[in-house]
């Protein structure tokens, strides 16, 4: 059993990066929510811990202490970035202490190849930061920044649920080619959730089926849940 820590950034009075009338927690938490429904729904290998699955305020030990107090094997960070509303693109890092040889880089190594495959933004590479996260966690850790809130193309499709799914799919085919994740023999009817004419799921757990309308709920202007025949 592979366990993946789930960490979307920021949150409660910590509002991370905001632009175009969006704020980076709240987008955070929508894409960390994405990759765990579809690790819970197509992968039977997986078990997926979050830092936090609401608005809450948690601090950044509290996150890493509950990842190596659960024992993870893997510490994956959520956020949006930000700057001056010039400057755009996807970039990840890991601790500045590894290097480019390291389990933790080959990791990122496909983390990277697989996310950039999907999320349609300028790649600006594979970077080493000492952030917390990724400093005082005892497994492999990845931070990934997926796009500027405050740059008017990436803001654009980072407001659009299709293209957050999408990222999330891209996290998910990292993950499954990292730690060889075993897809789900699971048999069943999938729903397909349409928002605003854009396919945003694909579900067969209807838990999963409710908490996409849920999280369109209150910026759609139509919602559809279809079967696939």
């Amino acid at each position: 059993m592979v366990k993946i820590y789930l960490d979307p950034g920021h949150g409660g009075s910590n509002i991370g990066a905001t632009g175009h009338g969006m704020e980076e927690k709240t987008i955070t938490l929508d894409i960390a929510l994405r990759i765990r429904d579809i690790l819970e729904e197509e992968y039977e290998n997986v078990e997926v811990m979050m830092s936090r699955t609401s608005d809450i305020d948690k601090s950044l030990q509290s996150r890493t202490d509950e990842a190596n107090n659960w024992g993870a094997d893997y510490f994956l960070s959520i956020h949006i970035n930000g700057f001056d509303g010039s400057t755009q693109g996807y970039e990840d890092f890991i601790h500045n202490s590894l290097s480019d040889t390291s389990q933790t880089a080959r990791y990122r190594d496909i983390m990277h190849e697989e996310i950039m495959k999907v999320n349609e933004l300028r790649n600006r590479g594979k970077k080493k930061a000492n952030f917390h996260v990724l400093r005082e966690t005892r497994m492999s850790a990845l931070l990934t920044e997926n796009g500027f809130i405050d740059h008017p193309e990436d803001a654009e499709k980072i407001a659009d649920p299709s293209w957050r799914q999408k990222v999330a799919r891209g996290h998910v085919n990292g993950l499954e080619r990292a730690f060889n994740l075993s897809r789900s023999n699971q048999q069943g009817t999938i729903y397909r959730v349409i928002v605003d004419g854009q396919q945003v799921g694909a579900y067969r757990e209807e838990q999963n089926i409710l908490n996409e309308v849920k999280r369109n709920l209150n910026q759609a202007d139509r919602i559809v849940v279809e079967k696939v025949q």
